[in-house]
């Protein structure tokens, strides 16, 4: 298999992903008061929803400061969910959702000889995390602009990481069904959302899929379950699948 040549981040013009705004035309609640109100990262929330208003994404410096929120750490212990996923120093890896580049960013150190892909919906978010590769240094990351439908990855990878996006998507089943194609034959999608009812962080608990409805929407996708974990993090489940024979 060839590998994409490695480049400086890319920051393409067009469509929008709110990941950083998550999966424009996907399901979104508006932010409540803490305690309910979506996580700093959690960047769909400025979609359109049960009548909660349109946030604007044009400054995305100012949502970094939300997204990037170290506080989170303390929850979605992004280390030990990177150890969990076995993430290989040469592996291919889109990030779906990627925002500012809160995951995306310590999948390109984990994965120095390989490629990351931030996805997002949003152009702000994308030029945000372009430069943001430049300016760490990461030549491995590279920033899309993906669409609502289909995250239009430029190329087969070896893991797709949705977290806190998957209950956004719109047409989960042909979304899924539509991302196979750019999985390699061993290829993994590994979805973190959260758990069912209230918690401390994250949307409401109308908007949460249970993990039974993500394997079952997973299932007629064309995925098998192959790894499953819900006490690593405290808020979210894991989920993880590959190509079902």
């Amino acid at each position: 298999m060839t590998r994409p040549r490695r480049h400086g981040a890319l920051a393409l013009m067009g469509a929008a992903l709110l990941s950083g705004a998550l999966l424009a035309g996907c399901a979104q609640t508006k932010p409540a008061q803490a305690p309910t109100a979506e996580p700093p990262q959690h960047h769909a929330e400025g979609y359109h929803h049960h009548g909660s208003a349109h946030h604007s994404f044009a400054d995305a410096e100012r949502w970094a400061a939300r997204f990037e929120d170290p506080s989170r750490d303390a929850w979605q212990r992004p280390d030990a969910l990177i150890a969990l996923l076995d993430v290989q120093r040469d592996a291919l890896i889109a990030d779906i959702g990627s925002a500012t580049g809160y995951l995306t960013v310590r999948l390109a150190r984990a994965a120095p000889l390989g490629v990351v892909y931030g996805v997002d919906i949003e152009p702000e978010m994308v030029r945000y995390l372009g430069e943001r590769a430049e300016r760490e240094g990461l030549e491995n990351l590279h920033s899309l602009l993906g669409a609502p439908d289909d995250p239009e990855l430029p190329g087969p990878v070896d893991l797709v990481v949705i977290v806190n996006t998957y209950h956004h998507i719109e047409d989960r089943v042909a979304y899924m069904r539509r991302l196979l194609a750019s999985l390699t034959p061993a290829g993994r999608v590994a979805i973190i959302d959260f758990k069912p009812g209230p918690l401390p962080v994250g949307p409401g608990p109308s908007v949460k899929l249970p993990p039974s409805q993500v394997e079952d929407e997973l299932r007629a996708a064309g995925y098998h379950l192959s790894q499953s974990d819900d006490t690593l993090l405290p808020y979210q489940f894991i989920q993880v699948f590959v190509r079902a024979p």
